[in-house]
């Protein structure tokens, strides 16, 4: 028995968010790079206050995306002696896109880098940047990008997810299948740091990514705008395979450890439990939403009997 809305909600309208608001209170300081020294001193990095956005991007994948995207860089740092023909087509793009690109030492690199592989080494693969700005979404911009599409809207909601490798991988995966845009809690959550944008793969740059005061707010808000609230919950009233996300749906991802909170499950319209066959009780918060996601697809492509929009 399929388990859905058997109703309509109005179509997708824009809407006042009450908790619209820019980066404001989530800047870094104006300098990050000390521009009173040259590459061969140190260099001084400065974070946001709550250390929680930071303007520098690591990585090949990251760094390439965010000049694809088009976001501002200040400046491309790349190591010294480098020959790999990758990261010289991320410095020829980096110029043509009106970046400095500076040479430096590796040593540099890794004093500069927030990330680790597994292995505790840095992960800048030889190539930094720094962003002049970066902002985040706001509900207004996910559902425009939404009413813009051809696809029906697809929002994930991050419910207080505090890892930023899972924070970045759901990003990943949302970009992937072309959701709409990510919506994330001002607190107990992780924001879109270094490490969120290695994770991403750089995806951060071409998804918005809303961060609101209430997330149980904006789900109301959601559906006043015609969504339906399907909340992962490994108790879930409907089953994955017993769903219909035909409908216009956003989908609420819970913390790692204690799944998604009374107050956003209360607001949901259905818990929906991914089915579990072994002896480990519950799933990867990254996992959940690459599973939930991809039967979302699925079912979409399958009922319109088509393999390109959805």
């Amino acid at each position: 028995m399929s388990h859905g809305p058997n109703k309509k909600r109005k179509p997708i309208t824009k809407h006042f968010d009450p908790t619209r608001r820019k980066t404001a209170d989530t800047k870094s300081e104006d300098s990050i790079i000390d521009e009173s020294v040259s590459t061969k001193d140190s260099f001084k990095i400065s974070v946001s206050e709550n250390n929680d956005y930071l303007d520098i991007i690591e990585g090949r994948n990251a760094v390439l995306e965010a000049i694809k995207a088009g976001l501002p860089l200040d400046k491309v740092f790349i190591a010294k002696g480098e020959v790999d023909s990758n990261l010289r087509y991320i410095a020829s793009l980096a110029r043509e896109s009106g970046s400095v690109v500076v040479e430096v030492d590796k040593r540099k690199l890794d004093s500069m880098s927030m990330t680790k592989s597994p292995h505790g080494v840095k992960s800048h693969q030889g190539v930094m940047a720094v962003s002049a700005e970066m902002e985040y979404s706001t509900i207004d911009d996910i559902l425009e990008n939404a009413e813009k599409s051809d696809k029906s809207a697809l929002v994930v909601i991050c419910d207080c997810i505090s890892d930023p490798h899972n924070m970045g991988a759901i990003i990943r995966t949302c970009e992937a299948v072309g959701a709409h845009g990510v919506i994330i809690p001002k607190r107990r959550s992780v924001g879109l740091n270094t490490i969120v944008a290695k994770a991403s793969s750089g995806a951060i740059y071409h998804l918005p990514v809303a961060r609101v005061s209430n997330i149980s707010a904006a789900i109301k808000e959601l559906k006043k705008s015609g969504f339906w609230i399907f909340g992962t919950a490994t108790d879930g009233n409907s089953s994955l395979w017993e769903t219909d996300f035909s409908v216009p749906c956003a989908i609420v991802i819970g913390s790692e450890g204690e799944g998604i909170s009374r107050l956003v499950s209360e607001n949901c319209d259905y818990l929906v439990s991914i089915p579990m066959f072994g002896k480990i009780s519950s799933l990867n918060a990254s996992v959940s939403a690459a599973i939930m996601l991809y039967e979302v697809i699925r079912q979409r492509k399958s009922s319109m009997g088509v393999t390109k929009n959805y």
